[in-house]
């Protein structure tokens, strides 16, 4: 995996979340640049996520939604059509969970 740089963490369902999370974290502490996209889920804040959002800041991580309403907790705001444009940029997506 020498060449590959770049993981865009899809969550589309709010159980997915917390694993969503300790992944984008875990491939940023092995020096990856980790990019978590929450898609569509409005984010009801707890104390352990809180913890791991604050890691992502530490390490310099995007967390991204296209809900204007989780930017209330430091998501960064973008439409559909802006992250379908960024996940182009990635080298591996890793989609959690399933479509309902």
């Amino acid at each position: 995996m020498e060449n590959i740089k770049h993981f865009a963490i899809l969550v589309r369902r709010a159980e997915d979340l917390w694993e969503g999370t300790r992944t984008s974290l875990g491939l940023a502490a092995h020096n990856y640049y980790a990019t978590l996209f929450v898609i569509d889920v409005k984010v009801d804040m707890w104390d352990e996520l809180k913890e791991n959002l604050e890691w992502l800041d530490e390490l310099e991580c995007e967390y991204i939604s296209n809900l204007d309403e989780n930017t209330e907790h430091n998501f960064k705001f973008m439409s559909l059509d802006e992250i379908s444009k960024e996940l182009k940029s990635m080298d591996i997506i890793i989609p959690f969970g399933h479509r309902e």
